[in-house]
């Protein structure tokens, strides 16, 4: 194998692929990306057996060939280069020699044939999805999936393919984020993904392309043109999430989200580092917080807001609350209510997107 690469292109390629390589591994070919020409250039691929991401890269091929190197060597080396075009050769199957203006440099890699096959996805069947429209909802669920081993059907998230649209959600059973997109996805299906292959997606593919995307024996496929991404699915059933979500919510607030970011995070000072309960009392026009920690000391404030009901005491995780108020889109939100014990939810208010997005948070037991 031999072939000439300019050393952005080798740095674009290398950028893509070695997030996927594991940091420690008992298989050592996992430490090594797998090197191959094309027709066009290289195609460079890394996995951790979970996941698998592949790219190809142009570059001048003058012998046919591929071997695999070693991912973080050579991501060192790359990162090191003048800018001067870069000679990659491999005699037999382990050795590597990189030439770059006067730098000259030797690795020993491994035979192509102990790196793992990637999955068989069949992409003759491929549904044809907006990338922009991923992104989006992958952005906007992620964050609220389980990383608990307890229950490991939540620590991925559910992807839901409908005919005339598509919708994440994620929940730990604390918390849940859902939305939905129109879209023409043309068939139905629900899918359990891993969030560490949903941000390797939203990382490695541009808004403006448009993916294809195949489903193997228990695997998902995504590709672009050059790009490819493949990830092991969660199996089993993902929890019936609609019939947590309250319809009879019969109060509501509108909140500033910036003045609330605020108000939480000062009160999240003196709050329990086990529970982050903070106290919220709503009545018409203004918001009372209150927090007391035993052996710390206690904090109270107040914003002024927009509130329709009965007055009403809730706690919430501080935390929990501030990490779904980062993901909204808006200046205001809305939030509602049942009772102290029931589930509130969350949304954008004034939100002017064709995307339907709703968060839920489970209240805290008060102790009063």
């Amino acid at each position: 194998m031999r072939f000439t690469i300019t050393r952005e292109k080798l740095q674009e390629g290398l950028a893509a692929v070695t997030p996927a390589v594991p940091n420690k591994t008992t298989l050592p070919v996992l430490a090594n990306l797998l090197v191959q020409t094309t027709e066009k250039g290289i195609r460079i691929s890394g996995t951790d057996l979970d996941i698998a991401v592949s790219t190809e890269v142009t570059a001048d091929v003058e012998a046919m060939g591929a071997i695999t190197i070693p991912a973080r060597k050579l991501s060192e080396i790359a990162r090191e280069l003048p800018p001067s075009p870069v000679r990659i050769s491999s005699t037999g199957d382990q050795r590597i020699t990189l030439e770059c203006g006067r730098s000259k440099f030797k690795l020993l890699g491994l035979p192509k044939s102990e790196f793992p096959s990637f999955p068989a996805v069949q992409f003759d069947k491929a549904v044809r999805v907006p990338s922009g429209d991923l992104q989006k909802l992958i952005g906007h669920t992620a964050f609220a999936a389980s990383t608990e081993e307890s229950r490991p059907i939540l620590n991925g998230v559910l992807w839901e393919l409908r005919t005339d649209a598509m919708r994440m959600v994620a929940t730990n059973g604390h918390r849940l984020a859902k939305m939905e997109v129109p879209v023409k996805a043309g068939q139905k299906a629900d899918l359990i993904i891993p969030p560490k292959a949903l941000e390797q997606i939203r990382r490695l593919f541009p808004a403006e392309e448009e993916l294809e995307v195949a489903q193997g024996e228990n695997h998902l496929g995504f590709r672009s043109p050059f790009t490819s991404v493949y990830t092991r699915l969660i199996e089993g059933p993902y929890p019936g999430y609609e019939q947590v979500i309250p319809k009879d919510n019969d109060k509501y607030a509108i909140v500033d989200r910036a003045a609330l970011v605020s108000a939480l995070r000062r009160m999240s000072v003196v709050a329990s580092d086990q529970t982050h309960r903070i106290r919220l009392s709503f009545n018409a026009g203004m918001l009372k917080f209150s927090v007391s920690t035993p052996d710390l000391g206690e904090a109270q404030d107040e914003l002024p807001i927009r509130y329709e009901g009965d007055p009403l005491d809730i706690g919430f995780n501080a935390a929990y609350l501030l990490e779904i108020l980062r993901y909204l889109p808006t200046d205001e939100v809305r939030m509602t209510f049942r009772a102290p014990e029931r589930a509130s939810t969350i949304e954008p208010e004034g939100w002017n997107d064709a995307a339907k997005y709703l968060c839920l948070l489970m209240p805290l037991r008060l102790v009063d």
